[in-house]
């Protein structure tokens, strides 16, 4: 659920939508990374002017926590680093 709404999210910020793609790995049943990949001229659009947007995203993911009692960590990485 997470990842997808992720994906959809930041398809509306950048300007390459069809590059963007998110991974979950799941570390143990209480701890999940998501990684959101976009091209490299996005990965500014995703953290925005002093990291505000992301900053936002990372604070409604943090309200899902409130239900499910799960954590997460939200990286950004452009597509063509691995």
């Amino acid at each position: 659920m997470i990842d997808i709404f992720l994906k959809e999210f930041a398809k509306l910020i950048v300007e390459n939508p069809d590059s963007v793609r998110v991974e979950t790995n799941e570390v143990d049943s209480t701890f999940s990374e998501v990684t959101i990949y976009v091209d490299k001229a996005d990965t500014g659009k995703i953290i925005g002017k002093d990291g505000k947007v992301i900053n936002a995203i990372k604070t409604v993911i943090a309200a899902c926590k409130a239900k499910s009692g799960k954590s997460y960590r939200i990286n950004i990485k452009s597509d063509n680093e691995e």
